[in-house]
């Protein structure tokens, strides 16, 4: 069974938490994820295509890494046009002394989304790439007993809305969710 793109966005962050990511063969289990939509004051889609966002216009399954803060890559999932997912936090498991060199550390290896893009090795350059199993897979897992929601943070636009989901009872969480 493979991992619908295609589908309302909230319930694509839904379903990505417990999933398997691989980007060249490194990566673990997705524990936390966030979603943008089209019509989403926060989302780089919002005022329509530029060439920093156009990945996000791509095709459901799109790989979308934008630079936050001038120094940090974080990676996306395309789900419709306009839309996509940011993974936030990743159990690592395959490749961890990969990861570890990355970071240069072995405290917090992939729990957010920056240190998530360093520890994986992306680039500017993968905006535009699929998951589609070659360079980049992302496949079902198990799902959740229990899921976590909350509002997405490091943000301002939009902020308070429920758009964030973590695997509940993990360690490595980008930050913890409010009670």
């Amino acid at each position: 069974m493979a991992i619908r793109f295609d589908q309302d966005i909230l319930d694509l962050a839904r379903s990505l938490p417990g999933a398997r990511l691989l980007v060249r063969g490194v990566g673990g289990t997705v524990i936390e994820t966030e979603a943008y939509g089209r019509d989403d004051p926060a989302s780089h889609s919002f005022r329509g295509p530029t060439a920093r966002n156009a990945a996000m216009f791509g095709a459901p399954g799109t790989v979308y890494v934008y630079l936050s803060y001038g120094c940090h890559l974080c990676l996306n999932v395309v789900g419709r046009p306009g839309e996509a997912v940011l993974i936030r936090a990743l159990l690592p498991q395959v490749g961890v002394e990969e990861m570890i060199r990355r970071r240069g550390t072995a405290r917090d290896i992939a729990s957010g989304p920056g240190r998530l893009g360093q520890a994986l090795g992306v680039a500017l350059e993968d905006s535009g790439k699929r998951f589609d199993g070659g360079e980049f897979l992302l496949e079902p897992g198990v799902p959740p007993d229990r899921l976590l929601v909350g509002p997405r943070i490091g943000i301002t636009k939009a902020a308070d809305r429920p758009w964030r989901f973590a695997l509940a009872g993990v360690q490595g969480l980008s930050r913890p969710f409010p009670r």
